[in-house]
């Protein structure tokens, strides 16, 4: 499974990316936000979501783990595929989805090409009560710079493996971040563990 490709940005166009690794060119599906978020940048990092099939073989690419994320909860929702997943993610920023989601509002789902009033309404179901962790992170790590991405990242993921729930790990990370943006992962994680 590849998590993340990081290298040159070959080509870009809003929906897709090619990204060049040790000489070797992937190109990745993307969102309109994970496009907007790349113009302009020649060495990128974008996060893999991996796609093997009898027919196919598709890497989806996000500029957070956040999108990522968010990308993997949707299409667990029954009739939503790929690509249907990346329309919705095109159509909203991180937050803006989980706050749509949140607050139950299906008319600007359905506002999605796509996705019908059933649809809109099963993804408000199924999805309610697993994205709290994202939305709390997701605003303020869209405005963080990359550097601060990877931090947030880096740390979140070593407080999970050391049992904290990755909801209230992120948040403390967050703000950790957004008081000290110069500290390292190490630092990060010992400023965020004297207040979990």
């Amino acid at each position: 499974m590849i998590e993340y490709l990081k290298g040159e940005l070959v080509e870009l166009n809003p929906t897709t990316a090619i990204v060049e690794c040790a000489g070797v060119g992937y190109e990745t599906s993307i969102t309109l936000n994970t496009y907007s978020n790349l113009q302009g940048q020649k060495q990128i990092k974008v996060y893999i979501y991996e796609v093997i099939r009898e027919d196919t073989h598709q890497l989806f690419g996000f500029h957070s783990k956040q999108e990522r994320e968010l990308f993997l909860q949707l299409i667990s929702v029954s009739g939503i595929g790929g690509n249907t997943a990346r329309t919705i993610l095109s159509a909203f920023t991180v937050a803006e989805l989980c706050e749509v989601i949140s607050g139950g509002n299906e008319t600007l789902l359905k506002s999605v090409k796509g996705i019908g009033l059933k649809t809109a309404q099963r993804i408000i179901v199924d999805l309610k009560d697993k994205i709290s962790g994202l939305s709390a992170g997701a605003s303020s790590t869209q405005a963080a710079s990359t550097a601060n991405n990877d931090t947030i990242d880096s740390a979140v993921a070593a407080l999970v493996m050391l049992g904290f729930p990755g909801a209230a790990a992120n948040k403390v990370v967050q703000n950790v971040v957004k008081s000290n943006p110069s500290a390292t992962v190490e630092q990060t994680i010992k400023l965020a563990l004297k207040q979990l």
